[in-house]
């Protein structure tokens, strides 16, 4: 018997891209049926955001210099791939990009828990789908209780930052491997796909992996 193949993906609960290559990925391993394990590890998209947050729409005018027309045009778009993988975005004007690195040591604390990747599915919908503030505490401790998780402890790890240390550890590490922008997934620690593929695109890159024929 062979082991699962190994799938870690770098990612940003900001990052609408990776929610979608997400999902495209995990359609495609359904679809080829390749035996996987999936390891989470923090990337901060703004690691310099203060804690208020920037409103999204002028961010991406301030980052990649979009204009309101390409940044409507991209949510569009966006929303469509989404919708059609089963994931509501919900964008507004109000929208807000947030710092993540409290939102990173909570997950850190949910892997303890045995719960890392069904609290990052929670919060991409917490952020896309119901427009919450991730950059209050009180709001990432209420998602990890509403998924069964202890919420008194989930807001002791974010008071007392006791996993700060751990996850910059992490972070470092992935910076020094050359992952500058994500979502980046990396397959048997050594294959590198950057970007959302598409689900075609993946499911060849399953097949290859596991030398199935197409």
């Amino acid at each position: 018997m062979t082991d699962p193949l190994r799938i870690d993906i770098i990612s940003d609960v900001m990052c609408p891209w990776c929610i979608i290559g997400y999902r495209q990925l995990a359609q495609a391993l359904e679809d080829t049926g390749v035996a996987h394990e999936i390891h989470w590890h923090p990337f901060e998209l703004n690691p310099e955001m203060p804690a208020e947050g920037q409103n999204m729409r002028e961010h991406i005018a301030e980052k990649y210099g979009s204009t309101p027309e390409q940044s409507e045009q991209s949510r569009q778009q966006m929303t469509k791939l989404g919708a059609d993988l089963g994931f509501s975005f919900n964008f507004a004007e109000d929208m807000r990009m947030h710092n993540t690195f409290n939102t990173h040591q909570l997950l850190h604390w949910a892997e303890t828990q045995g719960r890392k990747h069904d609290l990052k599915m929670a919060l991409f919908d917490a952020h896309f789908t119901h427009r919450r503030n991730l950059s209050d505490d009180g709001v990432l401790a209420d998602v990890a209780g509403e998924i069964g998780l202890d919420r008194d402890e989930a807001a002791a790890v974010l008071a007392d930052q006791r996993f700060a240390a751990a996850v910059r550890e992490v972070e470092g590490f992935w910076t020094q491997q050359g992952i500058r922008g994500v979502p980046a997934m990396v397959f048997n620690r050594k294959h590198l796909v950057t970007g959302a593929q598409g689900v075609e695109n993946y499911s060849n890159v399953l097949r290859q992996l596991t030398n199935e024929t197409v």
